[in-house]
């Protein structure tokens, strides 16, 4: 089987994130940028399943040159090869990044694309969606269950539904997943993992080849960082006295009761 996985390089949540001027974007100069969580849960998804059928994991993703380490992390875990769609001087939104992707996906012909079921950075949920409309494939998203028929024509999938409840979905292959948390237990690296990932190839392409419509649909325009949270107050007195007081600063200053 040939496996596709879709990779996006994201801050590392415990990174302290910084403006840079004029509060544009982000100062890229002291983040430290890591495969996205959810992401994670896919490529231990199409490892697995290449342990069973057979083939090759292919990677994928769109970002400027330093996504490369991200690509080179994945191929230390097993993955085969990588394919990193150049965006520097592209103006991405999640219509934008599912185009690529899918232009770069759509001559490997995927048996199987497995995709985290959200980036933890723009938490939009929308890109591999958008890539499996894109490919015409059916897709399931999120899943935290998944197997395959022995011939490997389908694959059944569990979703999480609102109230507790859950989805059991069978999917003809080709088809494309977006994976959740708790899927599975996702691998570290070996040493000879890591030896072997920097001979991997990865292809590198223009986004301007692979697609001809690059205007993003949605423009951001500035970013704020939250405002700092006030510093608390502590009520003394007896419990009841401290009651009495909570329920006028509630009623008087901040206006909720």
């Amino acid at each position: 089987m040939k496996i596709g996985v879709l990779i996006k390089q994201v801050p590392d949540s415990e990174t302290r994130i910084k403006l840079n001027s004029g509060g544009a974007g982000l100062d890229e100069g002291e983040i430290k940028w890591v495969i996205n969580p959810f992401d994670e849960y896919a490529l231990e998804e199409a490892l697995r399943l290449k342990e069973r059928a057979g083939g090759e994991v292919v990677a994928v993703t769109v970002g400027p040159a330093r996504a490369v380490e991200a690509l080179r992390q994945a191929m230390a875990l097993g993955v085969d090869r990588g394919i990193r769609i150049d965006s520097e001087g592209v103006d991405l939104d999640s219509f934008v990044t599912a185009g690529l992707l899918a232009a770069a996906c759509a001559p490997e012909k995927f048996d199987a694309i497995f995709a985290g079921k959200q980036a933890i950075d723009d938490d939009s949920a929308q890109v591999h969606i958008g890539v499996a409309e894109l490919l015409s494939l059916p897709h399931v998203s999120p899943i935290e269950k998944f197997s395959v028929s022995e011939d490997f024509s389908k694959a059944t999938v569990t979703r999480p539904v609102s109230g507790g409840e859950k989805d059991i979905v069978e999917a003809s292959l080709p088809a494309l997943f977006g994976c959740e948390k708790g899927l599975n237990e996702p691998r570290y690296a070996s040493l000879p993992g890591i030896m072997k990932a920097r001979s991997k190839p990865v292809a590198e392409i223009n986004a301007s080849d692979l697609c001809a419509d690059l205007s993003a649909r949605v423009k951001l325009s500035s970013f704020e960082l939250p405002p700092e949270r006030a510093a608390g107050r502590i009520l003394k007195g007896t419990p009841a006295e401290a009651a009495e007081e909570l329920l006028k600063l509630l009623r008087e200053e901040a206006g909720v009761v």
